[in-house]
């Protein structure tokens, strides 16, 4: 295969009026994901695509749509899981599409469903939404999808860990099965192989990059730091870089608390989360590209809605809970070739969740200290104490409260004997089944529990 450094866009297949477009929009080399993947969808072929965030997935599948929607009668359905990216792959298809003559509706969430009803009767080319909206209008019947003969599912793996399952495979099933479907995404875990194979009709997997592999280009490292001392970290970091941060944070309320900390440290900053009105939203991330605010602080909601190049710097505040999400908030810093840098902050009992990130990437992350912090141990067993939490007893069977200290089980500690009360179970079908012949079952009285010698449903 050549080798897409060496090439352009000339010998991809792609239209002339098209390839005219991309030369005046100064898109000249293909990246990788792009190369492999516009001949084979100008083909018409089925495409399962794999390639790190950042690197041009959008026109991946935006080129040989517009191109095959030009040449063949039909719709354009692209879905996306968030109200930003759809934003963002309309902004990106308009740049292309715009001297053609491409028409798109955008149906979000936020935004007036009137004013998208009014959209869908100018007939557009592509739809492009997300799957909340588009179940809104299929029950109103103000948008039919019987037409659509390209049907793209972008970051399908964010859709499903937000529960879009449901919806989507309600837009399938009013999506004709004569058609070709694009996957493409950063991570491509089983339950979306799964679901793709139920959908396409033998894809071609496009894997430009192993599945979670993290960008290239970009420097990691992690510091395990107290979860009081987070904010002091974060005042030290937002002094040594100069550049636009982007910091996430896993709750909406945790958002807005930094967000207000890091304006009283005398830094700009918004928030972008599900709390936020779209205009909210809209309004902090165009303030963060053009320089308003110098740190942006949002949840996972914006780990694949942020096209912003030249991010200098990635926090993870809180780590992700799906390691895979981490592979998608580096992804915004050392986008196109550029460097960046990605520092998480990862609490002692968190070293589970870091191996977990690790595993993914296959890549060890190094481990900082930061100066004038109290040191947080990085190897062995947490030191820390968690409070005593009562091990589930049986009837009759004394209780006894263990404490979890230094990661392990306290067997010197003595126990504290407790019955259950008698009217704890109404009935006795309700008494768990016991074998009077295990030590730990024994004590009870035969004539007030009826054992069963079923083994198997213990």
């Amino acid at each position: 295969m050549v080798n897409p450094t060496n090439t352009s866009f000339e010998g991809l297949g792609i239209a002339p009026k098209l390839f005219e477009i991309l030369q005046q929009l100064r898109f000249t080399i293909p990246t990788p994901i792009q190369f492999q993947s516009i001949p084979i969808a100008i083909e018409g072929k089925d495409v399962m695509g794999i390639a790190q965030t950042g690197t041009g997935k959008t026109m991946a599948f935006g080129i040989p749509m517009i191109q095959r929607l030009a040449q063949n009668k039909g719709r354009g359905l692209i879905i996306l899981p968030t109200r930003e990216l759809a934003l963002q792959v309309d902004e990106a298809l308009q740049k292309i599409g715009r001297q053609v003559g491409l028409k798109t509706s955008v149906l979000i969430g936020g935004e007036p469903i009137n004013r998208q009803i009014r959209s869908l009767r100018q007939n557009p080319h592509i739809i492009i939404g997300t799957p909340g909206r588009i179940n809104d209008h299929l029950e109103q019947k103000t948008i039919d999808l019987s037409s659509v003969t390209i049907l793209v599912l972008d970051e399908a793996d964010r859709m499903l860990d937000m529960g879009f399952e449901p919806q989507i495979r309600r837009i399938l099933a009013k999506v004709p099965k004569a058609r070709q479907t694009m996957l493409f995404s950063a991570t491509m875990p089983n339950s979306i192989v799964q679901i793709a194979t139920s959908y396409m009709t033998i894809p071609i997997r496009i894997e430009v990059a192993p599945s979670g592999t993290a960008a290239r280009d970009v420097a990691q490292e992690v510091f395990f730091v107290a979860r009081d001392q987070k904010v002091s970290l974060l005042t030290k970091i937002l002094t040594e870089h100069k550049g636009s941060i982007l910091v996430f944070t896993r709750t909406k309320f945790g958002a807005k608390k930094i967000a207000h900390a890091v304006r009283n440290m005398g830094h700009t900053s918004s928030e972008i989360h599900s709390n936020r009105s779209l205009g909210q939203r809209k309004e902090a991330l165009e303030g963060f590209k053009i320089g308003r605010y110098r740190v942006l602080i949002a949840t996972d909601i914006a780990a694949r809605g942020i096209d912003v190049s030249g991010i200098e710097l990635v926090i993870n505040y809180d780590l992700p809970e799906n390691p895979e999400d981490y592979v998608h908030r580096i992804g915004r810093t050392g986008r196109a070739g550029l460097a960046g840098k990605a520092i998480s902050f990862a609490t002692p009992d968190q070293r589970y969740d870091v191996r977990s990130i690790e595993r993914l990437i296959r890549i060890t992350l190094p481990v900082k200290q930061a100066e004038g912090l109290q040191s947080i141990p990085t190897t062995g067993r947490a030191e820390f104490r968690r409070e005593a939490r009562p091990m589930p007893s049986r009837p009759g069977q004394p209780r006894h409260d263990y404490v979890r200290e230094q990661g392990n089980r306290s067997s010197d500690r003595p126990a504290r004997p407790g019955f259950r009360k008698p009217g704890r179970y109404k009935s006795r079908d309700q008494f768990p089944r016991r074998d009077p012949s295990r030590p730990q079952d024994q004590g009870f009285d035969a004539n007030r529990i009826r054992y069963r010698d079923d083994r198997s449903s213990y």
